[in-house]
Protein backbone atom coordinates (compact mmCIF):
# COMPACT_ATOMS: atom_id res chain seq x y z
CA UNK A 1 0.00 0.00 0.00
CA UNK A 2 1.40 3.31 -1.01
CA UNK A 3 1.81 5.65 2.23
CA UNK A 4 -0.06 8.77 1.23
CA UNK A 5 2.59 12.36 1.32
CA UNK A 6 1.69 14.60 4.54
CA UNK A 7 0.77 17.19 2.25
CA UNK A 8 0.13 17.65 -1.41
CA UNK A 9 3.08 18.94 -3.55
CA UNK A 10 4.03 22.85 -3.61
CA UNK A 11 4.91 22.97 -7.09
CA UNK A 12 3.41 20.66 -10.16
CA UNK A 13 5.14 20.68 -14.11
CA UNK A 14 2.44 21.01 -16.24
CA UNK A 15 2.94 19.17 -19.87
CA UNK A 16 0.82 20.68 -22.43
CA UNK A 17 -0.25 18.84 -25.06
CA UNK A 18 -2.96 20.21 -27.32
CA UNK A 19 -0.58 21.03 -30.28
CA UNK A 20 0.18 17.26 -31.07
CA UNK A 21 -2.60 15.16 -29.09
CA UNK A 22 -4.98 17.80 -29.09
CA UNK A 23 -5.04 18.69 -32.88
CA UNK A 24 -3.97 15.26 -34.44
CA UNK A 25 -7.79 14.02 -34.61
CA UNK A 26 -8.92 17.03 -35.85
CA UNK A 27 -10.54 16.36 -39.19
CA UNK A 28 -10.38 20.09 -40.61
CA UNK A 29 -6.96 21.38 -41.72
CA UNK A 30 -5.18 23.00 -39.51
CA UNK A 31 -3.14 25.89 -41.28
CA UNK A 32 1.07 26.04 -40.46
CA UNK A 33 0.52 29.27 -39.03
CA UNK A 34 -2.44 28.56 -36.57
CA UNK A 35 -0.02 25.50 -34.56
CA UNK A 36 2.55 27.75 -34.41
CA UNK A 37 0.54 30.81 -33.32
CA UNK A 38 -0.84 28.01 -30.50
CA UNK A 39 2.77 27.34 -29.56
CA UNK A 40 4.00 30.54 -29.49
CA UNK A 41 0.99 31.84 -27.41
CA UNK A 42 1.24 29.10 -24.97
CA UNK A 43 5.09 29.26 -24.34
CA UNK A 44 4.36 33.55 -23.71
CA UNK A 45 1.49 32.17 -21.27
CA UNK A 46 4.49 30.65 -19.01
CA UNK A 47 3.88 26.53 -19.94
CA UNK A 48 7.49 25.15 -19.83
CA UNK A 49 6.94 21.88 -21.49
CA UNK A 50 5.10 21.59 -24.85
CA UNK A 51 4.33 18.18 -27.00
CA UNK A 52 5.05 20.40 -30.03
CA UNK A 53 4.72 17.70 -32.98
CA UNK A 54 4.43 14.44 -34.11
CA UNK A 55 7.03 12.51 -36.18
CA UNK A 56 5.28 9.74 -37.65
CA UNK A 57 4.04 8.67 -41.22
CA UNK A 58 1.57 11.71 -42.67
CA UNK A 59 -0.21 8.46 -43.87
CA UNK A 60 -1.34 7.39 -40.59
CA UNK A 61 -1.71 11.01 -39.30
CA UNK A 62 -2.07 13.71 -41.96
CA UNK A 63 -2.53 16.35 -39.64
CA UNK A 64 0.91 16.19 -37.81
CA UNK A 65 2.28 16.59 -42.08
CA UNK A 66 4.22 19.50 -41.26
CA UNK A 67 5.42 18.78 -38.14
CA UNK A 68 9.22 20.18 -39.53
CA UNK A 69 7.57 23.37 -40.66
CA UNK A 70 6.09 24.20 -37.22
CA UNK A 71 8.87 23.16 -35.25
CA UNK A 72 11.12 25.45 -37.76
CA UNK A 73 8.57 28.55 -37.43
CA UNK A 74 8.05 28.24 -33.77
CA UNK A 75 9.38 31.75 -31.51
CA UNK A 76 11.89 29.26 -29.18
CA UNK A 77 10.96 30.50 -25.65
CA UNK A 78 14.01 30.23 -22.72
CA UNK A 79 12.89 27.96 -20.77
CA UNK A 80 10.61 25.86 -22.84
CA UNK A 81 11.02 22.33 -23.69
CA UNK A 82 9.38 21.12 -26.73
CA UNK A 83 8.73 17.43 -27.54
CA UNK A 84 7.59 15.37 -29.78
CA UNK A 85 6.52 12.03 -30.73
CA UNK A 86 8.81 9.52 -32.67
CA UNK A 87 8.16 5.76 -33.77
CA UNK A 88 11.09 4.79 -35.65
CA UNK A 89 14.46 6.33 -36.07
CA UNK A 90 13.18 7.81 -39.45
CA UNK A 91 10.82 9.98 -37.21
CA UNK A 92 13.36 10.60 -34.19
CA UNK A 93 16.03 11.88 -37.17
CA UNK A 94 13.21 14.30 -38.08
CA UNK A 95 12.49 15.22 -34.75
CA UNK A 96 16.27 16.00 -34.07
CA UNK A 97 16.98 17.80 -36.93
CA UNK A 98 14.05 20.01 -36.68
CA UNK A 99 15.14 20.80 -32.88
CA UNK A 100 13.15 19.07 -30.74
CA UNK A 101 14.46 18.93 -26.66
CA UNK A 102 12.90 15.86 -25.70
CA UNK A 103 11.47 12.44 -27.78
CA UNK A 104 8.39 10.50 -26.85
CA UNK A 105 7.87 6.89 -27.37
CA UNK A 106 4.43 5.19 -26.85
CA UNK A 107 2.82 1.68 -26.65
CA UNK A 108 -0.15 0.89 -24.22
CA UNK A 109 -0.78 -1.41 -20.80
CA UNK A 110 -3.09 -3.71 -23.09
CA UNK A 111 -2.34 -5.97 -25.24
CA UNK A 112 -5.68 -5.28 -27.68
CA UNK A 113 -4.91 -1.77 -27.94
CA UNK A 114 -1.55 -1.77 -28.63
CA UNK A 115 -2.45 -4.31 -32.03
CA UNK A 116 -4.72 -1.85 -33.16
CA UNK A 117 -2.92 1.46 -32.49
CA UNK A 118 0.69 -0.32 -33.93
CA UNK A 119 0.07 -2.96 -35.17
CA UNK A 120 2.41 -5.33 -32.79
CA UNK A 121 2.66 -7.05 -29.21
CA UNK A 122 3.56 -5.06 -26.25
CA UNK A 123 7.11 -6.94 -25.96
CA UNK A 124 7.44 -6.03 -30.18
CA UNK A 125 6.77 -2.26 -29.40
CA UNK A 126 9.62 -1.80 -26.74
CA UNK A 127 12.06 -3.43 -29.04
CA UNK A 128 11.32 -1.56 -32.33
CA UNK A 129 12.19 2.09 -29.72
CA UNK A 130 15.47 0.23 -28.83
CA UNK A 131 17.01 1.88 -31.51
CA UNK A 132 15.78 5.20 -30.93
CA UNK A 133 16.54 5.66 -27.20
CA UNK A 134 20.29 5.02 -27.97
CA UNK A 135 20.17 7.41 -30.30
CA UNK A 136 18.31 9.96 -28.18
CA UNK A 137 20.45 9.61 -25.60
CA UNK A 138 23.65 9.79 -27.59
CA UNK A 139 22.15 12.90 -29.04
CA UNK A 140 21.40 14.27 -25.60
CA UNK A 141 18.14 14.28 -25.56
CA UNK A 142 15.89 12.80 -22.60
CA UNK A 143 13.04 10.14 -23.34
CA UNK A 144 9.20 10.08 -22.25
CA UNK A 145 7.71 7.02 -22.97
CA UNK A 146 4.07 7.02 -22.98
CA UNK A 147 1.15 4.25 -21.57
CA UNK A 148 -2.12 3.78 -23.10
CA UNK A 149 -5.20 2.45 -21.52
CA UNK A 150 -3.46 2.05 -17.83
CA UNK A 151 -7.06 2.53 -16.27
CA UNK A 152 -8.83 0.83 -18.98
CA UNK A 153 -9.20 -0.45 -22.59
CA UNK A 154 -12.20 0.19 -25.05
CA UNK A 155 -11.33 -3.61 -26.70
CA UNK A 156 -10.29 -5.80 -23.22
CA UNK A 157 -12.13 -3.72 -20.98
CA UNK A 158 -10.08 -3.45 -17.42
CA UNK A 159 -6.32 -3.53 -17.27
CA UNK A 160 -5.05 -4.82 -14.12
CA UNK A 161 -2.30 -3.22 -12.54
CA UNK A 162 0.01 -5.98 -12.73
CA UNK A 163 0.14 -5.26 -16.26
CA UNK A 164 0.74 -1.18 -15.50
CA UNK A 165 3.92 -2.29 -13.85
CA UNK A 166 5.45 -4.71 -16.18
CA UNK A 167 5.17 -2.40 -19.04
CA UNK A 168 6.69 0.33 -16.72
CA UNK A 169 9.44 -2.03 -15.63
CA UNK A 170 10.12 -2.18 -19.94
CA UNK A 171 10.19 1.32 -20.48
CA UNK A 172 12.42 2.19 -17.42
CA UNK A 173 14.58 -0.75 -18.25
CA UNK A 174 14.75 0.86 -21.73
CA UNK A 175 16.08 4.09 -20.45
CA UNK A 176 12.95 6.51 -20.43
CA UNK A 177 13.85 9.26 -17.93
CA UNK A 178 9.97 10.07 -17.60
CA UNK A 179 6.47 7.69 -17.96
CA UNK A 180 3.56 8.90 -18.36
CA UNK A 181 0.33 6.90 -16.95
CA UNK A 182 -2.30 7.28 -19.46
CA UNK A 183 -6.22 7.36 -19.06
CA UNK A 184 -6.45 7.29 -22.77
CA UNK A 185 -10.46 6.55 -22.85
CA UNK A 186 -10.64 8.48 -19.63
CA UNK A 187 -12.95 5.42 -17.75
CA UNK A 188 -10.19 5.37 -14.76
CA UNK A 189 -11.53 6.58 -10.79
CA UNK A 190 -9.64 8.24 -7.90
CA UNK A 191 -9.32 4.26 -6.44
CA UNK A 192 -7.77 2.97 -9.59
CA UNK A 193 -5.14 5.77 -9.68
CA UNK A 194 -4.33 5.28 -5.94
CA UNK A 195 -4.06 1.70 -7.11
CA UNK A 196 -1.98 1.72 -10.17
CA UNK A 197 0.72 4.50 -8.68
CA UNK A 198 0.75 2.20 -4.74
CA UNK A 199 1.57 -0.66 -7.63
CA UNK A 200 4.32 1.21 -9.20
CA UNK A 201 5.90 2.95 -5.85
CA UNK A 202 8.79 0.65 -5.68
CA UNK A 203 9.20 0.24 -9.61
CA UNK A 204 10.01 3.64 -11.10
CA UNK A 205 10.48 7.42 -8.94
CA UNK A 206 6.88 8.70 -8.47
CA UNK A 207 8.93 12.31 -9.33
CA UNK A 208 8.99 10.76 -12.85
CA UNK A 209 5.55 9.28 -13.68
CA UNK A 210 2.90 11.72 -14.75
CA UNK A 211 -0.40 11.57 -15.02
CA UNK A 212 -2.37 11.98 -18.39
CA UNK A 213 -6.28 11.77 -17.91
CA UNK A 214 -8.96 11.90 -20.13
CA UNK A 215 -12.34 13.72 -19.32
CA UNK A 216 -14.78 11.27 -20.72
CA UNK A 217 -16.44 10.09 -17.32
CA UNK A 218 -15.89 13.65 -15.79
CA UNK A 219 -13.16 11.69 -13.48
CA UNK A 220 -10.08 13.68 -15.14
CA UNK A 221 -9.91 16.28 -12.09
CA UNK A 222 -10.91 14.23 -9.34
CA UNK A 223 -8.04 11.75 -10.62
CA UNK A 224 -5.45 14.26 -10.77
CA UNK A 225 -6.14 15.02 -7.04
CA UNK A 226 -5.80 11.47 -6.36
CA UNK A 227 -2.87 11.24 -8.28
CA UNK A 228 -1.46 14.38 -6.37
CA UNK A 229 -1.91 12.70 -2.78
CA UNK A 230 0.11 9.85 -3.86
CA UNK A 231 2.48 12.07 -4.47
CA UNK A 232 2.76 12.93 -8.78
CA UNK A 233 3.35 16.25 -9.69
CA UNK A 234 3.52 16.01 -13.23
CA UNK A 235 0.35 16.37 -15.04
CA UNK A 236 -0.81 16.58 -18.72
CA UNK A 237 -3.76 18.88 -20.05
CA UNK A 238 -4.84 20.33 -23.13
CA UNK A 239 -6.06 23.68 -23.68
CA UNK A 240 -9.66 23.79 -24.43
CA UNK A 241 -10.09 20.47 -23.94
CA UNK A 242 -8.95 19.63 -27.64
CA UNK A 243 -8.32 15.70 -27.83
CA UNK A 244 -9.37 12.57 -28.08
CA UNK A 245 -8.85 8.59 -28.91
CA UNK A 246 -9.24 7.65 -32.63
CA UNK A 247 -9.56 4.06 -31.36
CA UNK A 248 -11.83 4.66 -28.60
CA UNK A 249 -15.43 5.55 -29.42
CA UNK A 250 -16.61 8.10 -26.96
CA UNK A 251 -13.41 8.82 -25.68
CA UNK A 252 -13.25 12.78 -25.44
CA UNK A 253 -10.60 14.70 -25.21
CA UNK A 254 -7.76 15.50 -22.74
CA UNK A 255 -8.57 17.47 -19.30
CA UNK A 256 -8.45 20.92 -20.09
CA UNK A 257 -5.83 23.18 -18.92
CA UNK A 258 -7.55 25.78 -17.57
CA UNK A 259 -9.66 23.51 -15.73
CA UNK A 260 -6.32 22.30 -14.77
CA UNK A 261 -4.73 25.63 -13.66
CA UNK A 262 -7.69 26.53 -11.57
CA UNK A 263 -7.77 23.52 -9.42
CA UNK A 264 -4.05 24.31 -8.79
CA UNK A 265 -4.42 27.78 -8.18
CA UNK A 266 -7.17 26.49 -5.39
CA UNK A 267 -4.61 24.40 -4.02
CA UNK A 268 -2.10 26.80 -3.53
CA UNK A 269 0.18 24.77 -5.87
CA UNK A 270 2.13 26.64 -8.43
CA UNK A 271 2.87 25.69 -11.58
CA UNK A 272 4.26 29.20 -13.49
CA UNK A 273 1.58 29.61 -16.15
CA UNK A 274 -0.37 32.74 -16.06
CA UNK A 275 -4.22 31.32 -16.25
CA UNK A 276 -5.73 34.22 -17.67
CA UNK A 277 -3.37 34.25 -20.61
CA UNK A 278 -4.04 30.01 -21.17
CA UNK A 279 -8.07 31.25 -21.47
CA UNK A 280 -7.26 33.73 -23.93
CA UNK A 281 -4.95 30.79 -25.82
CA UNK A 282 -8.20 28.37 -25.39
CA UNK A 283 -10.51 31.00 -26.77
CA UNK A 284 -7.86 31.28 -29.93
CA UNK A 285 -7.77 28.01 -30.96
CA UNK A 286 -11.76 27.26 -30.66
CA UNK A 287 -12.51 29.77 -32.86
CA UNK A 288 -9.53 29.22 -35.07
CA UNK A 289 -10.79 25.65 -35.42
CA UNK A 290 -14.51 26.58 -35.29
CA UNK A 291 -15.66 24.40 -32.57
CA UNK A 292 -16.79 24.62 -28.73
CA UNK A 293 -14.40 25.01 -25.55
CA UNK A 294 -14.30 22.41 -23.90
CA UNK A 295 -13.16 23.72 -20.95
CA UNK A 296 -15.42 24.76 -18.11
CA UNK A 297 -13.30 27.53 -16.30
CA UNK A 298 -12.48 29.15 -20.14
CA UNK A 299 -15.66 29.90 -21.25
CA UNK A 300 -16.66 30.67 -17.48
CA UNK A 301 -13.57 33.25 -16.87
CA UNK A 302 -14.26 34.99 -20.05
CA UNK A 303 -18.09 35.48 -19.25
CA UNK A 304 -17.24 36.79 -16.17
CA UNK A 305 -14.63 39.38 -17.40
CA UNK A 306 -16.76 40.47 -20.22
CA UNK A 307 -19.48 41.58 -17.58
CA UNK A 308 -16.95 43.17 -15.72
Amino acid sequence: MLKLPEQLPKQVKIVEVAPRDGLQNEKAVISTQTKIALIDQLADAGVSHIEAASFVSPKWVPQMADSTAVMQGITRFQGTRYSALTPNLQGFEAALAAGVDEVVIFTAASEAFTQKNINCSIAQSVVRFEGVVRAAQAAGLTVRGSISCCLGCPYQGDVPAADVVRVVSSLKDLGCDEIDIADTIGVGTAEQVKRVYAALDNIFPLSKLSGHFHDTYGQALTNIYAALQCGVHIFHSSVAGLGGCPYALGATGNVATEDVLYLMQGLGIETGIDLAKVVKVGDFISQALGRSNQSRVGPALLARNARL
